[in-house]
C-alpha cells in the first residue's frame, strides 16, 4: 500500500455488526414503544424512603415509560421537617404543589483539571415558596428544602433531566440526609398519612 501507516490501521481480525444494530434498534423502537406505559397509575408509582427524603416516583427510567430523558418525582416534606441536602450537575426544577416554606442554595465553583472537583462559596442564600412557585436549582448547587409549617405537610414536584447521566456526568452528592431516613421503613399509604400529620411511631 501506499501509506506507511497502512501497516498499523489494517490490523485486527473482529468483526462486529454496530452500525447494523443501529438501524436494527430504530426500525424495532416503534414496536418496543408500544409495550411501555404512556399513563401511570398512582398505584404503579414507587415510594421510597431516600436519604433525600420521602419520594413518590413518578417518571424514572426504571418505570419502562414512554418518557426517555427526565425523570420527576413527588417530595414529600413532613410538617416542620426539612429534606436531605445534596448537589448534582444537572439542573432541576421543583413546583411546589402544596405548603410553603423556603430553600437554602449554596453555588459551587467548580475546577476542572486533572481531577473534577467542586468548591462551595462561602454565602447561603435563601428563598421563600409558597404553593403555585417554581423553585429552579442551578446546575452544581448545594440546595436543602425546608417545610416552615409545623402542621402541615409540603409536597414538591421535582423534575430533572438524566441526559447528564448518559453524557457520563452523573455528579450527585449526599451532604446530608433527611430526618426520616431509615431504609428499613417500607412505606405505603397508611405510614405515609402518618408522617403528613406527623404522628410517625418507627
Amino acid at each position: 500500500m501506499a501509506w506507511d501507516e497502512s501497516k498499523k490501521w489494517i490490523q485486527g481480525e473482529e468483526n462486529q455488526k454496530f452500525y447494523q444494530d443501529l438501524l436494527d434498534d430504530a426500525a424495532t423502537k416503534p414496536i418496543r414503544d408500544q409495550q411501555r406505559k404512556k399513563i401511570v397509575k398512582p398505584k404503579d408509582m414507587p415510594w421510597e424512603m431516600s436519604r433525600q427524603g420521602l419520594l413518590k416516583h413518578l417518571i424514572n427510567e426504571q418505570m419502562n415509560t414512554r418518557m426517555e430523558t427526565v425523570d420527576a418525582y413527588m417530595q414529600i416534606i413532613p410538617p416542620g421537617s426539612k429534606s436531605g441536602k445534596h448537589r448534582h450537575l444537572a439542573e432541576e426544577c421543583l413546583y411546589v404543589l402544596e405548603g410553603q416554606g423556603y430553600d437554602l442554595h449554596q453555588d459551587c465553583d467548580v475546577e476542572i483539571g486533572d481531577v473534577y472537583e467542586f468548591v462551595p462559596q462561602d454565602e447561603v442564600k435563601k428563598f421563600e415558596w409558597k404553593a403555585g412557585d417554581v423553585i429552579y436549582i442551578p446546575p452544581n448547587t448545594i440546595h436543602q428544602h425546608f417545610n416552615a409549617n409545623p402542621d402541615r405537610p409540603v409536597r414538591l414536584i421535582s423534575a430533572i433531566n438524566r441526559i447528564y447521566k448518559y453524557c457520563g456526568l452523573n455528579d450527585l452528592e449526599q451532604i446530608e440526609n433527611a430526618p426520616e431516613f431509615d431504609e428499613s421503613i417500607e412505606l405505603n399509604d397508611r405510614v405515609i398519612e402518618q408522617y403528613l400529620t406527623k404522628k410517625v411511631t418507627k
